[in-house]
């Protein structure tokens, strides 16, 4: 497996972008787009999903971190689901680690604005 590496643009630091893409071995791939979330804005998500899955009772059922996490990117991202093979529906997933900086700061205020519609307390 080859390795990975990221290269950060600074306006201090191009020229020495430019070399090292320009040294990379052939078949590489070099995919450009904005900085993706930090591992502080994933680090404050997990503790809000858990005071949602801890407060809120949703039609009756308490929900995991995860099924929250999956519930509010569902909605951020309005999106598609099916029936499943055996039942139930399937939400076709969004997965965070792809999300933007600013994309993901969205879903960190859906959270906090879901929770205070539904009386969560964040201080708990």
């Amino acid at each position: 497996m080859s390795e990975k590496r990221v290269l950060c643009i600074t306006s201090t630091n191009r020229r020495h972008v430019a070399e090292q893409v320009a040294n990379l071995p052939e078949g590489w791939m070099i995919k450009a787009g904005p900085p993706t979330r930090s591992l502080e804005q994933n680090a404050l998500m997990w503790p809000l999903l858990q005071k949602l899955s801890k407060q809120v009772v949703w039609h009756g059922e308490k929900l995991s971190d995860e099924d929250w996490k999956d519930m509010l990117t569902a909605s951020l991202r309005k999106q598609r689901a099916a029936p499943g093979i055996d039942g139930g529906f399937v939400v076709f997933g969004e997965r965070t680690k792809t999300y933007s900086k600013a994309e993901f700061s969205e879903l960190i205020e859906l959270i906090m604005a879901f929770g205070a519609q539904h009386g969560v307390d964040f201080d708990k």
